[in-house]
């Protein structure tokens, strides 16, 4: 067994306890593996250990990786990565919007109306919509990316007038604080929006929420998506 796949072991393990912990069975929460600036090789690890979905940050780098991957399937005759699910989670400039417009299945950092137009403009006809997270900067932390908490059910609203892409929840990167009162309150705040947006549109499922370091308390708190890199590929690489 390789090292990544038994890392994918370790963080499942983490998922099943901490739902267990809170009486939610583990089954409805996924794993979105990360493996922005992690090279093929790892993610082909990850594959063969059995994951099926993927977070990127970069356009450029992602899009190499995709159609190498896609490239080397239709080579080979092969089944192998075409099931991939590849879920777009970084800040996204809308000049490498229809990168991701044309590759991904998911964006999940989805947070102004230009953003939102072009995705759906440059979404191809001939591929499924592309599903959606709205992205709220839920810390207000000026360093980070996301709409506030009072332009969600407006951008909500406008994403589900689009005809190549459905609303499928909201995303967050809450506070890195060893404040447990300040995060559970941030998290709070993510768990009632997005059961208020749920109960307006019934394509939303997902609460895409929880890292590394804080996957447990986000479960306790209704995620059902985490987001995971560093328990799984190593520290990320920064040369």
């Amino acid at each position: 067994m390789s090292q990544i796949a038994q890392h994918l072991l370790q963080v499942k393990e983490r998922i099943i306890q901490a739902a267990r912990r809170v009486g939610r069975g583990a089954d409805p929460i996924e794993l979105l593996a990360v493996s922005k600036t992690k090279p093929l090789e790892d993610i082909q690890a990850a594959y063969a250990a059995g994951q099926r979905r993927f977070g990127e940050s970069y356009a450029q780098e992602a899009a190499t990786k995709i159609d190498t991957l896609r490239a080397r399937a239709e080579q080979t005759a092969s089944a192998d990565y075409a099931d991939i699910e590849w879920h777009f989670i970084g800040p996204l400039q809308s000049n490498k919007s229809r990168l991701v417009a044309e590759r991904f299945d998911w964006v999940q950092s989805v947070d102004r109306d230009k953003l939102i137009e072009r995705l759906n403009n440059q979404r191809p006809a001939g591929m499924a919509p592309l599903n959606v997270c709205l992205q709220i900067n839920i810390s207000g932390e000026s360093s980070k990316s996301g709409t506030s908490e009072q332009e969600i059910f407006r951008l909500a609203a406008l994403v589900a007038g689009c005809d190549r892409l459905v609303l499928r929840g909201l995303m967050a990167i809450p506070e890195h604080t060893s404040d447990e009162a300040v995060l559970a309150g941030q998290m709070r705040r993510m768990q009632a929006l997005f059961t208020e947006l749920a109960r307006q549109y019934p394509s939303v499922d997902t609460l895409s929420m929880g890292m590394t370091e804080d996957l447990e308390p986000a479960i306790a708190h209704g995620s059902t998506m985490v987001r995971v890199g560093t328990a799984i590929f190593g520290a990320r690489d920064y040369s």
